[in-house]
C-alpha cells in the first residue's frame, strides 16, 4: 500500500505520515524520525494521503504535509486531512518562505508551517510540539 514504511519499537514514538512528493525527501525525512523511534507512513501525492486518513485504523498523530504536490497545489488537501482526522494536527511544510502562504495555512488548520530546507534533527520537536499544543 505504501512506497515507504517505516516500524518503530519504542513506545514514545508517534504514528507519523509523511506526504511529501520528492523521494529523496520523504526517505531522508522518514529515515530521521525512525531513528528517533516513530513509526511513519510516506505518501507521494495528494490522493494516497487521503486514502492513507480514510484507510487507517488509527488516527496519525501528527501529519507532515508539503504545500505542493503534483495533485495538490492549494489547501484544498489541508482542508481534506483537517476534516477527516480533526485529532491529527498537521504540519506543513514549504519551499515558499511566504509570510502569506504561512497565514493561510494556519488559518486552514495547520498547526505549524515550516520552510524547506529545514533542519532533520530538530523536526523531532517540531513534530512533538505540534501534538502538544
Amino acid at each position: 500500500m505504501t512506497e515507504w514504511g517505516w516500524a518503530a519499537v519504542t513506545d514514545r514514538g508517534l504514528r507519523i505520515l509523511v506526504v511529501e512528493d520528492e523521494r529523496l525527501i520523504r526517505w531522508a525525512v522518514g529515515e530521521a524520525l525512525t531513528m528517533n523511534g516513530h513509526t511513519v507512513i510516506g505518501a507521494e501525492n495528494a490522493a494516497s494521503a487521503r486514502r492513507f486518513v480514510k484507510q487507517a485504523d488509527e488516527p496519525f498523530d501528527v501529519i507532515l504535509l508539503d504545500y505542493r504536490l503534483p495533485d495538490s497545489k492549494d489547501f484544498q488537501l489541508l482542508d481534506d486531512l483537517t476534516r477527516l482526522r480533526p485529532a491529527s494536527p498537521v504540519v506543513m511544510m514549504s519551499a515558499d518562505a511566504d509570510p502569506s502562504l504561512t497565514s493561510a495555512a494556519l488559518t486552514h488548520g495547520a498547526r505549524r508551517v515550516i520552510d524547506k530546507p529545514f533542519d532533520l534533527a530538530a523536526l523531532d520537536s517540531v513534530l512533538r510540539e505540534a501534538v502538544a499544543s
